[in-house]
């Protein structure tokens, strides 16, 4: 392989587009080798992010199985608003955290929101009050708040790789944006397989009779406490800081990146770039920021009523707190295997709107039992296909707009605003499920369903424009944005093809 590699020695980026497509003939897996070694060196350390997140956040649901709401004497809607607040700091956050984290660099700045809300989650443990239970909330939510947006903007980060002899620098991504889905769904599916580990655990400490529902904060918190410590001295900041590849190896990559590009990259490298309001208006002003944005808000309703009040839903059907816990885990885990196949044919085939469109229709199967049903095991059966249903497309729409929004600043805008926006869905989604509605909250499963109707709409939608969009870029009507400044043209460059 090292002979391959030095084959491409020439740093202009035209021609090391042509010497990396000679390469590939040669031998077509050598790209895939060289992501299979950032998948090795970075997905591990992203996954058992998502997971401790998923984790701290939504504990509170085991917790309250636990004797949570009898201890704090929570009385009506009080346990919602505990739920709600957490999202107001997370929403706030979204978009001004992934505009400082390539300052912060990424590989400190995570970690630190890891250690940071882990510490929390553990001292939530000592909480005694409905008003201590809040600030708790509130710390929680700002720490988690700039994560999955900068996650996502973390695996599109550009870096230096090298800088040629007229010190014009070039720019990479440790992936390309049609490897992105099957990446995020290598960290995102820790999300459902956080409600199945969660539940085990908040099954095993349920047996210790010392203590009440403060064990599960002080344990998993702990646990998310130490595992940001260790991420801190693993994770690379973007590719130009990443050990695992060699010199060869990065310029080989930015070859296959500049071409992955399509004329939609800044000939600026991300620690160069300065901030621009260009760049964020050019965001703004994107179809698809506000078509992925609504969309996700739709799915999100049923998602977090999900992974919030599965518990409650379950322990609804007649069985014990302890069994509770217990069948919490199949349904999760159906979704985390669901997450991981349809994220690998998403890329597979290109495409995140049909993805999507499959996710909603198959969690309207789930409630549509749930409502449908007397039945507490057909019900229980619903709750697979919803959990199936809507993880799925999570990663979907995130890939999406990842993938059709271009350079760095318009993505980590477009991302954080996505993910701020789309969480607005909490408001909604933490008021479905309430204690008066008990045993078959009619109100909540006829709510999210009507959600998943919406998010297909809007998807088709979405579907749609891009499909437009790129028949006119094909038939050559976007070409007078040539005549200006092409550095500043990012995803609206006429070459650049839109992901459907």
């Amino acid at each position: 392989m090292d002979d391959t590699f030095k084959a491409v020695h020439n740093e202009d980026s035209d021609e090391l587009k042509v010497e990396a497509a000679q390469v590939l003939e040669r031998d077509p897996k050598i790209e895939d080798r060289i992501l299979r070694k950032c998948d090795y060196h970075i997905l591990p350390w992203l996954f058992g992010i998502w997971l401790c997140a998923f984790i701290d956040r939504s504990n509170i649901g085991n917790a309250r199985i636990d004797g949570l709401t009898e201890d704090l004497h929570l009385k009506g809607e009080m346990f919602n608003t505990a739920l709600v607040v957490f999202y107001v700091p997370y929403i706030l956050i979204d978009v001004p955290s992934n505009w400082v984290i390539k300052h912060f660099h990424a590989g400190y700045y995570l970690p630190f929101l890891i250690i940071g809300w882990g510490l929390v989650s553990t001292f939530m443990g000592f909480t005694k009050s409905y008003a201590g239970l809040i600030v708790a909330r509130c710390f929680l939510g700002l720490f988690e708040g700039g994560l999955l947006p900068g996650i996502i903007v973390y695996l599109a980060m550009y870096g230096v790789l090298f800088k040629s002899e007229n010190d014009q620098t070039n720019e990479n991504r440790f992936y390309p944006r049609h490897k992105m889905a099957w990446r995020i769904g290598l960290f995102y599916c820790a999300a459902p397989l956080s409600g199945a580990f969660g539940g085990l655990l908040a099954t095993g400490l349920a047996e210790i009779k010392t203590g009440g529902y403060n064990k599960i904060f002080f344990v998993e918190g702990a646990i998310t406490t130490v595992y940001g410590i260790i991420c801190l001295f693993f994770m690379p900041h973007n590719p130009g800081h990443a050990k695992f590849l060699s010199s060869e190896e990065k310029k080989l990559t930015m070859a296959f990146l500049k071409h992955d590009s399509h004329g939609a990259t800044a000939e600026e490298d991300v620690d160069d770039e300065h901030f621009d309001w260009h760049w964020v208006k050019m965001a703004f002003a994107s179809p698809n920021l506000w078509i992925t944005s609504l969309a996700w808000f739709f799915v999100l309703i049923p998602l977090y009523s999900f992974s919030l009040f599965l518990p409650t839903i379950i322990r609804a059907l007649g069985f014990t707190a302890l069994n509770t816990q217990l069948l919490t885990v199949p349904p999760n885990f159906a979704a985390f295997l669901c997450v991981l196949i349809t994220t690998f044919f998403s890329d597979r085939i290109r495409m995140r709107g049909p993805v999507m469109l499959v996710g909603s229709a198959t969690a309207i199967i789930g409630y549509a039992m749930l409502l449908g049903s007397k039945s507490a095991n057909v019900r229980y059966g619903g709750t697979f296909f919803v959990a199936s249903g809507v993880f799925i497309c999570s990663p979907a729409v995130m890939a999406w707009l990842s993938g059709n929004l271009s350079p760095h600043y318009v993505r980590a805008t477009g991302m954080g605003f996505q993910v701020a926006f789309a969480n607005c869905a909490a408001f909604v989604a933490t008021f479905t499920y309430l204690s008066k509605d008990a045993p078959d909250y009619i109100l909540g499963h006829s709510i999210n369903l009507g959600a998943l109707v919406l998010a297909m709409i809007t998807v088709s939608c979405g579907i749609l424009y891009n499909t437009w969009e790129n028949r006119k870029r094909d038939r050559g009507e976007r070409d007078d944005r040539l005549n200006g400044d092409q550095s500043r043209l990012g995803h609206r460059h006429p070459k650049f093809t839109y992901t459907i």
